[in-house]
């Protein structure tokens, strides 16, 4: 049906460069996503609070809740196992014989609304349309049972923690040091403590880039002047 939300998907990458897809019976019905920044506090005798640096990015978590019923093929003796579909899942967080570690899987729903897509262009190409990761731990949670003790339905939870190589890292974040000499083309609108601001992360520095450059009216730089922007050292 036109109408039908798309299905959410396990993609699921082997250490021989296969993949395996893992089809969700019902679709869940809330993500909880968690990430964060582990922040050091620097402590300087005798002011009020310390100085706050961050260190580095934190794996991002994704939970989801998936549901599974089997109930459709039958609930006497020949019932089908929900077991069926759980352990799919379930062998997610099973170590593989060839590379001695549960599999890299993605988590695909929806790609053109995925959280993460819409990021803002300052982020780089850190834009996501599905979630790369390791699954961390799964719960299960069987709540229905044929008369001859067979699984028919089941919730899991499934933790899954952000999976992103370096060099994939590298690429997205397109870091910038500012220990190195670059080059700025002012904008129309632009002034110096607009770009200090943005390249220096300090305002104050327009000083610096007026004298760097020459400039001996900073509130009138023309657009398309190139601007030399030196290192602080």
């Amino acid at each position: 049906m036109p109408n039908e939300p798309q299905r959410a998907l396990f993609v699921v990458h082997r250490p021989d460069g296969s993949t395996q897809d893992i089809n969700v019976l019902f679709n869940p019905t809330e993500l909880s996503f968690t990430k964060g920044a582990q922040i050091a506090e620097i402590g300087i005798p005798g002011i009020d609070a310390p100085v706050l640096q961050f260190i580095r990015g934190q794996a991002e978590k994704l939970t989801v809740e998936l549901f599974f019923d089997t109930t459709e093929r039958g609930m006497g003796a020949n019932a089908t196992s929900v077991t069926t579909e759980t352990d799919r899942f379930y062998g997610l967080v099973k170590m593989q014989s060839q590379s001695h570690a549960p599999p890299v899987c993605e988590f695909k729903w929806n790609p053109a609304h995925f959280p993460g897509v819409d990021l803002p262009k300052e982020h780089g190409n850190q834009q996501r349309h599905s979630f790369k990761c390791i699954v961390e731990s799964v719960t299960q949670k069987f709540t229905l049972f044929s008369p001859q003790g067979i699984p028919l339905r089941a919730t899991l939870s499934l933790s899954l923690r952000e999976y992103r190589p370096l060099e994939e890292q590298l690429q997205q974040l397109n870091l910038q040091s500012i220990d190195h000499t670059r080059t700025c083309v002012v904008r129309r609108g632009d002034t110096l403590s607009g770009i200090a601001g943005r390249l220096y992360d300090s305002p104050g520095e327009w000083r610096r880039l007026a004298v760097d450059n020459q400039i001996t009216d900073p509130r009138r730089v023309a657009p398309g002047r190139v601007l030399e922007v030196q290192p602080i050292l």
